[in-house]
């Protein structure tokens, strides 16, 4: 059956403002039923768990039903789920839990697609400690990262690859799947940021080959929370601890605090069931459901994806960059002689939520700086033909 996205415009009562919202790299819309559970876990989860009065008791109840949505969204392992305010924190807590001994003589691959969670955190460490950085740069042609570009800078010295999943700025996907089995003979820790696919891909963790993944709610439709999922729990035990709390154990080794908020926590749930219910047709356990909605949210707007790339490259004057076969619906494109924030403003004159600049290694290193940006926009569970339209027509007024 296919989706139903006037169902899913019907979960977001903020889209009643007439706002065309193309910019999920700042936050996708928040559902009502994720709304609803943030203000009730305010109100009702108000004490820090590891006590016994009933307060801190349904805190840390509130905390493993967390990492319980967390590990459905990835099918992962509750045990291996660490909570953050963010992936920058999370990420910044991996790299101290190596310790400062570990560095010395290493190599650390990272990506230009990633986002700069996955990046400066790595960079600092490594230039601290004595590590080398590599990069899996970006071809100047495609304005995309061949997956040789990974293979070839794996070896014996490699201690972590650090990859995004998908691009944030292009939607390009890295094959994930095709460079673990490489990281894993070279003895490495394969961390990837799976924030720009989780809102529109199912994810299974242990099919892509991650040791690591990362994912942001906020990208979803959640609260401004991450998740940090290992696919082997043991691993942790194997890192230094970063827990205030000496006596934490397991994930809670590498949160530095033992909860980020009742609401918050209330939220990640709710938006997890969210993705799980986007598609009325899902039945069964919530991963079931999650796969059945995923998978249709994925074709929709596979189809809506390729209609915004193809008539953005209908106007002669716009240049979509790095366009890739396997794709999530994000695209970034400049506009000739005009810069990307006079771009944006001209959008939003008419109405329509989109992004200049994004941070983004790989569109540096394409010269986008040089010629005034670029803009970047994403496609929701809410997109439909008339507002990938109107975004059109509003360039090509432009143009």
């Amino acid at each position: 059956m296919p989706f139903d996205v006037a169902h899913a415009r019907g979960l977001f009562p903020t889209l009643g403002d007439g706002w065309i919202r193309l910019d999920p790299q700042a936050g996708m819309s928040i559902p009502a039923s994720v709304a609803s559970a943030v203000s009730s876990g305010f109100r009702q989860l108000v004490s820090d768990p590891g006590s016994a009065n009933p307060g801190a008791r349904a805190m840390a109840d509130a905390v493993v039903s967390a990492r319980r949505a967390i590990a459905d969204l990835v099918k992962g392992d509750p045990a291996g789920v660490v909570l953050g305010p963010s992936a920058a924190h999370l990420v910044s807590g991996l790299v101290d839990a190596f310790g400062t001994q570990a560095w010395w003589g290493t190599e650390v691959l990272l990506s230009r697609d990633s986002d700069l969670a996955n990046i400066v955190p790595w960079e600092r460490r490594a230039q601290a400690f004595g590590a080398r950085i590599r990069w899996a740069e970006t071809d100047i042609e495609t304005g995309t990262i061949p997956i040789d570009q990974y293979l070839g800078a794996i070896g014996d010295a490699t201690k972590v690859v650090a990859a995004p999943l998908a691009s944030s700025t292009t939607g390009a996907v890295t094959d994930i799947s095709e460079i673990a089995p490489r990281v894993r003979d070279a003895g490495a820790l394969f961390v990837v940021d799976g924030t720009a696919a989780a809102p529109y891909l199912p994810l299974d963790i242990t099919e892509l080959g991650a040791d690591v993944l990362i994912v942001s709610a906020h990208r979803w439709g959640g609260p401004r929370l991450a998740a940090m999922v290992f696919a082997d729990p043991a691993r942790i035990d194997d890192l230094e601890s970063i827990a205030l709390d000496s006596g934490a154990i397991g994930p809670a080794r590498l949160e530095l605090v033992a909860s980020p908020g009742g609401g918050l926590l209330a939220g990640l749930g709710a938006s997890v069931e969210h993705l799980a219910d986007l598609d009325e047709t899902a039945l069964g356990k919530r991963r079931r459901r999650l796969t059945t909605s995923m998978d249709a949210l994925y074709e929709y707007l596979q189809r809506l994806d390729y209609y915004l790339v193809n008539s953005l490259e209908s106007l002669s004057a716009v240049r979509v960059l790095g366009v890739s076969e396997h794709r999530v619906p994000i695209a970034s494109f400049m506009v000739d002689g005009v810069p990307a924030d006079r771009v944006v403003q001209r959008l939003a004159d008419n109405g329509i939520r989109a992004l200049a600049g994004v941070p983004s290694p790989a569109l540096k290193q394409l010269g986008v700086d040089d010629e005034g940006g670029a803009v970047t926009v994403g496609l929701g569970p809410y997109s439909t033909p008339y507002e990938v339209d109107h975004l059109v027509r509003t360039v090509g007024s432009l143009a």
